[in-house]
């Protein structure tokens, strides 16, 4: 079997030195290709570096909404530039709306909306964050549609009730799973993770954050996506290799993922 993570950040020190074992275990574990989120652009050559390294792994440039005080009017052109100069850039994110605590609301979509504008421009899938933020996430992405027209995309580590997840599905978007879905008290999300079709099913790890079980607290890695695949097979009542098999193609397709090149001994 064959698995797509679709947003990992080995960039973070905590992955510092140890980038060859963790390889050595995702591959293992049947970790084929990898989508390396960025959260500024400024780590986007970190990025490239590992990318190097490890040639299953594809990029993605954007700024988090956390991070969106940062943005100047140079970001734009920086995501930009960046995405046009690497052809492993394969998606503008990861950006989006994050309100937990947050005071900089209407700049975070002002910037958001700006990374929409390139994502449209460049014709790449977005990777949106969305926390405590899905209604005013929904009426961006609505008034957006309407004035400039659609993009392609993907919700990543979804967290949504079922009612959200419907909204971003009419929106066309794809809906991805991390180790939130194997939480006991996650119910809102273990029925999301039962209605979306199969078609805008992905899996994702989003480590170093959010292990999942039996690894919760501990440090989240590659290797790891096969275990929440796992568990959404439990959750949907279908094997382990359906899983597999469909959020693979769902990942190629979305992100239009080239071949591997061959790895070099």
């Amino acid at each position: 079997m064959q698995f797509i993570d679709t947003h990992v950040h080995l960039n973070f020190k905590t992955f510092q030195g140890e980038l060859n074992d963790l390889s050595q275990r995702w591959r293992e574990a049947g970790v084929t290709r990898l989508v390396h989120s960025c959260v500024e652009p400024g780590e986007f050559p970190e990025m490239q570096a590992i990318a190097d390294r490890f040639p299953e792994i594809s990029l993605a440039v954007g700024l988090h909404p956390l991070d969106a005080g940062k943005w100047t009017e140079r970001t734009a052109d920086r995501i930009v530039t960046s995405a046009k100069s690497d052809g492993r850039v394969v998606a503008i994110g990861e950006t989006g709306l994050d309100f937990y605590k947050a005071d900089d609301r209407a700049w975070q979509e002002q910037v958001f909306l700006a990374q929409l504008k390139i994502a449209q421009q460049l014709d790449k899938p977005v990777i949106i964050h969305c926390r405590d933020a899905a209604g005013r996430m929904q009426q961006l992405l609505q008034q957006f549609w309407s004035d400039e027209g659609k993009v392609k995309g993907v919700m990543h580590c979804w967290s949504g009730t079922p009612e959200e997840t419907q909204w971003f599905l009419d929106l066309g978007f794809h809906i991805s799973f991390s180790g939130i879905i194997t939480f006991k008290n996650a119910k809102a999300v273990h029925e999301s993770a039962r209605m979306v079709p199969s078609d805008r099913l992905l899996i994702e790890t989003d480590c170093p954050f959010l292990a999942p079980v039996p690894f919760r607290g501990k440090r989240n890695e590659p290797a790891y996506v096969a275990t929440i695949a796992q568990h959404l097979a439990q959750l949907r009542n279908v094997s382990l290799e359906r899983i597999a098999a469909r959020t693979t193609e769902n990942a190629n397709q979305l992100f239009e993922l080239s071949p591997v090149p061959c790895r070099q001994s």
